[in-house]
């Protein structure tokens, strides 16, 4: 098992200094193992914790959420039930956002189109003051 030291980590895996601070700080990471000196020493098990941290992250979880899943990571035939119920709750939120993203496409499109074709003012400024739907 091989040895980092916070810099290492940044390096490998894109995260700052403060961050894994937060993260030891806030529990998503247990344990750390410090020299005599204090420094931070982490392992193959932490970072195999932090790149699970960074999936969970691009999957839109929260770090509350992330705090939950990696408890439940320890036993997860009992959890599967747990984790499934939240990942549904999880693609439903996503499925919302899509949503709102598609609305939000078709109005820029739709402004978009409407300023090519304006000779006059600006249809994307007057649809943002209006706030209206389009």
């Amino acid at each position: 098992m091989s040895d980092y030291r916070i810099g290492d980590i940044g390096k490998q895996l894109g995260l700052t200094a403060d961050t894994l601070r937060y993260y030891e700080k806030i529990g998503l990471l247990k344990n750390i193992s410090r020299t005599a000196s204090g420094i931070r020493i982490y392992n193959d098990k932490d970072i195999s914790c932090l790149k699970f941290i960074q999936r969970a992250q691009k999957m839109n979880f929260t770090l509350a959420e992330i705090k939950g899943l990696l408890q439940m990571r320890e036993d997860p035939q009992h959890a599967r039930t747990e984790v499934r119920e939240l990942s549904h709750r999880k693609l439903a939120e996503i499925e919302t956002y899509l949503q709102d993203l598609t609305t939000l496409r078709n109005e820029l499109t739709l402004l978009v189109n409407l300023c090519t074709g304006s000779e006059e003012g600006c249809p994307i400024i007057e649809g943002i003051e209006k706030g209206q739907e389009i």
